[in-house]
């Protein structure tokens, strides 16, 4: 699907609930192809992870006049309703972005699994080929669902931020 701000397209992994728009994810897992710097899409009320899964790309936040520079396998976390270019360096950028609706969900990103809690969502998403999942391919883990031995990719942990009522 395109952008928000048009600037490029995004493939959904995620999001909850079911059939929620792109204006009323309480969360959601994407991948995007990053060919040209540009602003990223504005998210009200929105935290942000992204993690570069191929190339180089830089950060760049216009109202803290500061620069992160991410490779492969890091992630920087930022509010989705501040403004921030992304610039590719050296070629174009795959990354996964993670967004959660402030004050409702809180996420995080991990290469190891975490051990899961009884009201996490905890979804893997491989980053090559292994054990019958392709590149990108995402996995829900809960119950007996496993991981092939060999996996190797990235872990999102999904937490509502407030304890359900008992």
């Amino acid at each position: 699907m395109p952008w928000k701000n048009g600037g490029g397209v995004t493939s959904e992994i995620a999001s909850f609930p079911e059939g929620s728009s792109i204006e009323s994810f309480g969360w959601r897992i994407s991948t995007a192809l990053v060919e040209t710097a540009g602003p990223f899409s504005n998210f009200a009320a929105v935290d942000r992870i992204l993690t570069v899964l191929e190339g180089k790309l830089a950060l760049r936040f216009s109202a803290e006049t500061s620069e992160v520079i991410l490779a492969c396998g890091q992630s920087h976390t930022f509010a989705g309703d501040v403004a921030v270019q992304g610039v590719p360096l050296n070629g174009p950028v795959r990354d996964l972005n993670v967004m959660v609706r402030r004050g409702e969900w809180r996420a995080e990103v991990t290469t190891t699994r975490p051990q899961q809690t009884g009201n996490e969502i905890l979804i893997a998403i491989a980053s090559k080929p292994t054990g019958g999942l392709a590149a990108l391919d995402a996995v829900q883990l809960a119950g007996d669902v496993a991981l092939p031995i060999e996996f190797v990719g990235y872990f999102v942990s999904l937490r509502p931020s407030v304890a359900p009522e008992r």
